[in-house]
């Protein structure tokens, strides 16, 4: 499994909304596949932190090139500061098939923090 840690990408600020656009090389991201990932403290930690999927919105086809990821307000909240874990897999397939990497990506808490009621 290839380890990449996201040091151009945009870490994620508790609190607030974050999206990452993950590019292939190759036309990998199938139009109408389906997809879920787990995002973790580690990848042998049990507590899920939060899923990401086709179904939550949280994986959007872009191109077969393109994915779009992304969390919620309420999904970074409750995520601590340092770094979390999340892979993909594809889950429209029989059996579901694992895209072969795990991102690692930076989790900060911001100054600016407390603005919503």
């Amino acid at each position: 499994m290839t380890v990449a840690t996201l040091s151009e990408g945009p870490a994620i600020l508790i609190g607030y909304a974050w999206r990452l656009q993950i590019e292939a090389e190759a036309s990998v991201f199938a139009d109408g596949a389906s997809y879920t990932g787990h995002l973790r403290i580690k990848p042998s930690d049990p507590a899920l932190l939060a899923e990401l999927s086709s179904a939550n919105g949280g994986i959007q086809h872009v191109t077969e090139t393109v994915l779009e990821l992304s969390l919620t307000p309420s999904q970074t909240a409750v995520l601590p500061p340092g770094r979390v874990v999340l892979d993909l897999v594809r889950t429209d397939l029989e059996p579901d098939l694992h895209l072969g990497f795990l991102l690692e990506i930076p989790v900060m808490m911001p100054v600016t923090r407390g603005l919503s009621p």
